[in-house]
């Protein structure tokens, strides 16, 4: 055999070796890429909802040693017609109504169960504004003004300094990010390939450079806003947000299973969509603001916050949806309506006046069509008006 050929084929080998190498060093982080790039597949998405700690990084949030909060069951609801058909069509996974505080339809489907603790993607903003909220009663940061770089300095230099703390809960920032979902180039999309590979995402953060608007001028839905707003509550308060949020709020609701944030590299909560809970754990925090921040015989989170934070004070265009402090105001709403609301039809809905709350999981690979926001505010309404008080 000529050497050539010999050389050849040890450089082959070599090479082979080393990538062979690499792949099984680094295999956690190409799994997760994998899983990145199929998440939302028809075949997957169901099963990768209720399963994200097999293909993320994540860390509990502790729910403590304490009874599971009373959800008590109530008369059966007859659902309006039209709701089973509604259910298909929105790929939903599982429906829990409370009217009264009690739980009057609780139903699951396409194979999942009341067990199952399922992603919320952006509902987990709004637990961060109820976390905000006792940050603030506590003292530890100042005043909503005060600009966000005061508790993150990482962000100083960045697209973020000159934003205010209320700009960031608002999301009237004007940070240029870019959430187009269908986009691989999209900042949304490189985030998650951030999440997935193990990175920061304080660094992804800081190193966003560009603005679209005044901070304070345009109300522009951007979801790296609340990772910001997470900044800086470590900032102010040197604490963890898993530790904190488990502390001053996920114990003392009462949980009936331990959540679960995923995270980043540096075990840093993703806390602008990875929290994940059973579908009556998130019913019960709806129950928790319909009553004003109440639950298992505490007030959890100051009632004041819960009505400033609830509040439709964006600058939103008039006739669309409202938003307050990471929470979501329907059109049209009438007063204590609100929603907490994810990506492919995750949704806990109130209605205050009528003391119903809805909470929705679904798979839904159409919920960017035009009009399905809407048909599903629809349906929670006529679910909540076929309640008699």
């Amino acid at each position: 055999m000529p050497g050539w050929i010999k050389w050849s084929l040890r450089v082959t080998l070599v090479l082979g070796l080393a990538i062979a190498a690499v792949a099984f060093v680094k295999r956690e982080e190409i799994t997760r890429l994998l899983a990145v790039n199929t998440l939302f597949d028809a075949d997957r998405i169901v099963a990768n909802f209720s399963n994200m700690d097999r293909l993320f990084l994540h860390r509990p949030v502790p729910r403590g040693n304490g009874r599971v909060s009373a959800l008590p069951h109530g008369p059966e609801m007859a659902l309006p017609d039209g709701t089973m058909g509604w259910i298909k069509t929105r790929a939903v996974t599982a429906l829990v109504v409370l009217h009264n505080g009690q739980i009057v339809h609780e139903s699951y489907y396409q194979g999942t169960t009341a067990e199952d603790r399922r992603i919320s993607w952006s509902m987990a903003k709004s637990y961060l504004s109820m976390l905000f909220g006792l940050v603030l009663a506590d003292g530890d940061i100042a005043a909503l003004d005060d600009p966000v770089t005061k508790y993150a300095p990482a962000l100083k230099g960045g697209a973020y300094d000159g934003a205010s703390i209320l700009n960031v809960l608002q999301m009237t920032s004007g940070v240029e990010f870019d959430e187009d979902y269908l986009d691989y180039n999209s900042d949304i999309n490189r985030m998650g390939r951030v999440l997935a590979l193990g990175g920061t995402m304080d660094g992804f953060a800081a190193g966003l450079t560009e603005t679209e608007a005044t901070p304070g001028g345009n109300w522009a839905y951007t979801s790296i806003d609340t990772h910001v707003l997470g900044m800086v509550i470590r900032g102010a308060t040197g604490r963890d947000i898993a530790d904190l949020l488990s502390e001053r709020i996920i114990k003392p609701m009462g949980l009936e299973a331990e959540p679960y944030y995923l995270t980043d590299g540096e075990g840093v909560a993703f806390v602008l969509g990875g929290l994940n809970l059973t579908t009556r754990d998130y019913a019960r925090m709806g129950l928790m603001v319909a009553q004003d921040g109440r639950l298992n015989g505490q007030q959890i989170v100051p009632a004041d916050w819960i009505a400033a934070s609830t509040a439709p004070s964006a600058p939103t265009k008039p006739g669309k949806l409202g938003y307050g402090y990471q929470w979501w105001i329907p059109k049209g709403a009438s007063e204590g309506e609100v929603m907490a609301r994810g990506i492919y039809g995750q949704y806990v809905y109130i209605d205050r006046a009528r003391d119903v709350v809805i909470a929705v999981n679904a798979a839904d690979r159409q919920f960017r069509d035009d009009g399905v926001d809407d048909q599903n505010v629809e349906m929670f309404r006529r679910i909540a008006t076929s309640l008699k008080n």
